[in-house]
């Protein structure tokens, strides 16, 4: 599957990424070589192949809750780009 580069521009501003010209078209090659390596998979033979689902066979592996104190609004508002009092300000996206 051959990727364009207007392909690649729309990816990069899906992907909030900013990319010169020159980089576009080497991303397209790239991308292209990927897509044209996970294309071979569907000549590979899987006759006989069981089905199993996950990667492995493990067991719950997630830590125990526990509970704590909240840092409070001033630490985890800090980084925020806007804030209204205890409040994280967004984009709309809905119109």
């Amino acid at each position: 599957m051959k990727i364009s580069t207007d392909e690649v521009t729309k990816i990069a501003h899906l992907a909030r990424l900013e990319i010169d010209v020159s980089q576009k078209e080497k991303m397209a090659e790239q991308l292209s070589h990927i897509l044209q390596y996970i294309d071979k998979l569907k000549d590979v033979d899987v006759e006989g192949v069981k089905l199993f689902s996950g990667a492995a066979f493990m067991n719950n592996v997630l830590r125990d809750d526990e509970l704590k104190v909240s840092p409070g609004p001033d630490v985890t508002l800090a980084n925020a780009p806007q804030r209204d009092e205890d409040f994280y300000i967004v984009p709309r996206i809905v119109k």
